[in-house]
């Protein structure tokens, strides 16, 4: 045996460590993503927003909101007065869960008369579904025996029946389905990918090819150069768009509820944002490679952090506010509010806000690496 592979095996270590670019991402972006995917991931899902409808607005009443609060899987977040407000509070997002108790509630139990609570799930999210009511049903049971021996051991009062009783209501995907969460998240998932992804890689082969200096020489503007360059990616991503929608309606028998043009137009703002990442990584990657090694590293947070395979209510406060800097994050909320709710324009107003202020401060940092690259 020769020393020639050998020879080539250290010809291929000494080019890698010229690409410091390279071997910083093989060291530093495992290292980073196992800390915070290994703090951030939880499949125990807690602090789930919740809103309650008290309708009888007595001491026994208020105390069952705070029982659940007890458990740490609720966080009330706020009061309504109608089944309306319930139902808008789900479907903008404002809460997942809401906890309604039926007028006499203190004086029924006070009397031994069988009630009813009613809980409330928005069931775009399986996961939060199964944790807010087994955690509901197991509290409300518990406190409904405690009611039922106590009014055994006091003389003179029959009972023989539970007392009190939670019942669920699923609203949006009572089947509980898997496809109705899923397939609306992977318009997401898929433009993420795609639009990063190409963007990134179509400059740096522009740059590969030495066809970007002489496109910058030429009489084109830059700012025209960069919409040039993403225009056709914006049709590539509503092409996208059209066809997932169109096959999970007629394949995974996904309901669309909502407005299909409101969704369209409140998508150009994630898929523009997307593109500006892209060129972003274009400004850093010298090779086309590099571009696609930064596209499958940003990839990997946001299929895990955005609230696409866990629940975004399951992740500690500093993960939370890492993933409020992801455009897919905003934008699965908004794609699963218009498809699977319902959602209007109002209910989607602070996700709008977001992704508005992400894609300016997205465009600013590009434009600035771009400008000085080109310097």
């Amino acid at each position: 045996m020769t020393w020639r592979p050998l020879v080539i095996a250290w010809k291929e270590l000494v080019q890698l460590r010229r690409d410091k670019l390279t071997l910083a991402m093989m060291v530093a972006l495992p290292i980073a993503q196992l800390l915070l995917f290994g703090y951030a991931i939880n499949t125990d899902v807690r602090h789930i927003r919740t809103v309650v409808y008290d309708e009888d607005t007595s001491a026994a009443s208020r105390a069952l909101p705070r029982e659940l609060e007890a458990t740490g899987f609720f966080d009330v977040v706020g009061h309504v007065r109608s089944h309306a407000e319930i139902e808008s509070a789900l479907r903008s997002g404002t809460a997942s869960v809401a906890l309604v108790i039926p007028p006499a509630y203190s004086s029924h139990l006070a009397s031994g008369h069988a009630v009813q609570v009613q809980l409330v799930v928005d069931g775009t999210d399986p996961q939060i579904v199964g944790s807010a009511t087994d955690t509901a049903a197991s509290l409300v049971a518990a406190k409904g025996s405690a009611l039922l021996l106590a009014r055994l051991a006091r003389a003179g009062v029959p009972g023989t029946t539970t007392p009190l009783e939670l019942v669920p209501d699923i609203l949006y995907n009572p089947d509980l389905r898997s496809a109705v969460n899923i397939v609306p998240g992977l318009i997401g998932v898929i433009l993420t990918m795609t639009m990063v992804m190409l963007t990134a890689m179509a400059i740096a082969r522009e740059r590969e090819r030495g066809t970007l200096e002489q496109l910058i020489v030429s009489p084109v503007r830059t700012l025209e150069l960069m919409v040039g360059k993403i225009i056709p990616y914006v049709a590539i991503g509503y092409v996208q768009m059209a066809l997932i929608l169109t096959l999970g309606r007629f394949v995974f028998d996904v309901p669309i509820s909502g407005s299909l043009p409101l969704l369209f137009a409140l998508a150009f703002v994630f898929i523009a944002a997307n593109l500006a990442i892209g060129l972003f990584f274009s400004t850093l990657a010298q090779t086309q490679q590099q571009a696609m090694q930064m596209s499958f590293f940003f990839l990997l947070p946001n299929i895990l952090l955005s609230g696409f395979m866990f629940p975004f209510d399951a992740m500690p406060r500093p993960a939370q506010w890492i993933s409020s800097l992801l455009p897919l994050t905003h934008f699965l909320r908004i794609v699963r509010g218009i498809v699977l709710k319902g959602s209007r324009f109002e209910d989607l107003r602070g996700e709008l806000l977001w992704l508005t202020c992400i894609l300016f401060a997205l465009v600013l940092f590009a434009s600035l690496r771009f400008r000085k690259k080109l310097v």
